[in-house]
């Protein structure tokens, strides 16, 4: 039985969930930029953030600022110590603190308690038993991503050595200035790996109080370790790319349907490594980390560290994910809902800043090609046939109109 507890939260956020149907009908009358429109979950784009892709996971970019000269960003003068690791939050969006002067409760989220809760534990260790051990662990991970969309996983393989040295030095990097961060050329990540902020805020509940690097793997593979973080990052990935394809293979199996198709069309080199760091915020719990959103992957594999802050939605309501450094977290995203008929749930999930502690995870994208085609087996399809290269774009436009991602709603078949 899964373990709750009182843990802190929003509560205007409760009722919010993934937009449906009968929501479509009235985006012609959304005004962009709409505070209350904003407050719907924003923009997790694995890789489509201000460079152009979401599995914004904690899965993706979630608009957050490239740089602080991007024109995108509020131009609020900048003072901070140039050897300050933190980005200019305060500085920055200097205006929408101001705004709140007199009126707290129109700028800030009305917060109640929320329990925490363990998601479903899975050995996997079990696979390598006998028959009916590895069916019934198989049949765990399926009702787990029926039945909530996450789901931890122990004995997966990957070595804690490489967790830690991947710790160390994603703790390394973001202990770099600021401006060595906004530069970043000595790493040779693509232009608008980093990011932080949201640059499209218009009052402070919809700023993430986060900064990430969003790494495309193409950056990264075949490094031949010029220098110790790229080179773990290779590692990490090349591990975590096996445990995703061994995971989706189980998935599609329990449905009855061929896993072939991930083995051709998830390549490591199309998917994304996304390295976080959300430094203390003096305002919790007022502010998020990372705003409500979905992913835009097929499963995204996070590892978290001991602080705390991430949280689902799980019938209607929000729960706390009680943090299990032993484990790793995994989510079902919207490709995979689609691809499954809406078997497999891509989950609404976001973080909440902590006041004393930084947060450190690293999430790990499991993605298609651009021009793969995302059409289920099962049949009467809920969802048109859509390319991920088309739902990217979607994405995209949506935010940039709305504020927001609206997701798979937009890909449904009219008889549904």
């Amino acid at each position: 039985m899964n373990k709750r507890r009182e843990y802190s939260t929003d509560k205007t956020l409760q009722s919010i969930g993934q937009a449906d149907k009968d929501n479509l009908n009235q985006l012609p009358k959304l005004t962009p930029f709409d505070c209350k429109v904003l407050m719907k979950p924003a923009l997790h784009e694995n890789a489509e953030s201000n460079s152009g892709l979401d599995v914004a996971s904690e899965n993706t970019d979630y608009r957050m600022v490239v740089s602080v000269n991007n024109s995108e960003h509020l131009t609020q003068p900048v003072r901070m110590e140039e050897s300050s690791p933190d980005p200019p939050f305060e500085e920055t969006y200097k205006n929408l603190f101001d705004s709140l002067t007199g009126t707290p409760q129109k700028n800030f989220l009305e917060l109640s308690a929320v329990e925490e809760c363990e998601l479903p534990l899975i050995d996997l260790n079990q696979l390598n038993l006998g028959d009916s051990e590895r069916q019934a662990c198989k049949k765990q991970i399926a009702e787990a991503s029926q039945e909530w969309g996450f789901f931890q996983v122990i004995n997966h393989g990957i070595s804690r050595e490489v967790l830690g040295k991947m710790r160390e030095e994603q703790v390394k990097l973001f202990k770099k200035p600021f401006h060595e961060k906004t530069n970043h050329k000595d790493l040779n990540f693509s232009a608008g790996s980093y990011r932080w902020g949201t640059p499209s805020a218009t009052c402070l509940k919809q700023l993430s109080w986060s900064e990430a690097f969003h790494v495309s793997l193409s950056d990264v593979l075949g490094s031949g370790g010029r220098n110790s973080l790229r080179s773990i990052m290779e590692q990490f990935a090349v591990v975590v790319s096996e445990l995703s394809q061994k995971l989706v293979d189980i998935l599609a199996e329990e449905m009855g349907e061929k896993s072939g198709f991930f083995k051709e069309t998830c390549l490591p080199s199309t998917c994304y490594l996304r390295l976080n760091r959300y430094p203390p915020c003096p305002i919790h719990p007022q502010m998020f980390g990372i705003m409500p959103h979905t992913d835009s992957d097929f499963i995204t594999v996070l590892h978290q560290d001991h602080i705390g802050g991430l949280q689902l939605v799980k019938d209607g309501k929000w729960f706390a994910v009680k943090p299990n450094q032993d484990a790793l977290i995994i989510n079902i995203g919207d490709l995979f809902q689609a691809w499954s008929n809406n078997v497999y749930k891509s989950v609404e999930h976001r973080v909440v800043a902590n006041p004393m502690n930084e947060r450190y995870s690293a999430a790990y994208f499991f993605c298609p090609s651009y021009d793969t085609v995302i059409q289920s087996g099962v049949q009467p399809c809920v969802y048109r046939s859509f390319s991920f290269g088309e739902y990217r774009k979607q994405v995209q436009q949506d935010v940039k109109i709305f504020g927001h991602k609206i997701g798979l709603p937009r890909f449904l078949l009219q008889t549904h």
